[in-house]
């Protein structure tokens, strides 16, 4: 854990907020999710490109504290690559063990991350049911 002005936040999150990856949205989205936490003002919009049941794509725009960016950050990396299904099984414990933790009081963050993902995939849901 670092002491760098931003408490006990571990290298592998300060990293992933100081160097976010996969900021912007995908192009003509297959999924788009959207999560906020009203008592904080932190949002995630999560966009996924998925094909044969794989997320080929994931990418975030975030606003909010350092481990909010972070946690959206790292939820592409872990995203990426998965089926629908890995996808689904994700949980907010996944993203804070991803980043090194987080302090008791930015376990919020996780919960905004797994949010982000649970409305990208019912979005996904709702319009492959469009499709059909």
């Amino acid at each position: 854990m670092t002491s760098r002005g931003f408490g006990s936040y571990s290298e592998i999150l300060l990293d992933h907020f100081e160097n976010p990856r996969n900021v912007g949205d995908v192009e003509s989205p297959d999924a788009v999710g959207r999560a906020g936490n009203p008592a904080c003002g932190d949002t995630v919009v999560l966009s996924l490109r998925v094909s044969e049941g794989r997320i080929r794509q994931a990418r975030f725009r975030a606003s909010g504290c350092s481990a909010a960016i972070a946690g959206a950050s790292m939820t592409t990396v872990l995203l990426t690559g998965l089926t629908v299904e890995r996808a689904a099984e994700l949980t907010d414990q996944d993203v804070a063990v991803a980043l090194g933790g987080l302090p008791p009081a930015k376990v919020h963050c996780s919960v905004l991350a797994e949010e982000a993902i649970r409305s990208a995939l019912d979005d996904l849901a709702a319009r492959s049911r469009t499709k059909r």
